[in-house]
């Protein structure tokens, strides 16, 4: 880091990175989540082949792991984002002195 660069921007620019990569991570886990509630919608509708209470159990899992994943993304996000207001205000206020 030079001289001339100043901490709390490169914070920034880091955080809005991990924002970033994390939005895509959970649209990621929202489409695999949307993926087994259909799967679990067409075994309950009889038209999935093989053992229909065996696949259901298994995507019940599936969608309650990435339910839980989730919920736990969105946390971390709302982390992030009360973090990148912190650091915004402190850049405003260093700004006006």
């Amino acid at each position: 880091m030079s001289d001339n660069e100043r901490p709390d921007l490169a914070a920034f620019q880091e955080l809005e990175q991990l924002i970033h990569a994390l939005a895509e991570e959970m649209a990621s886990w929202r489409r695999r989540a949307h993926e087994a509630e259909s799967r679990l919608r067409t075994f309950s509708n009889g038209s999935g082949g093989g053992t229909k209470s065996g696949a259901r159990s298994e995507l019940e899992r599936e969608n309650e792991e990435l339910r839980r994943r989730l919920d736990g993304a969105q946390q971390r996000t709302k982390q992030l984002l009360d973090r990148l207001r912190f650091l915004r205000q402190q850049h405003e206020l260093g700004a006006d002195r």
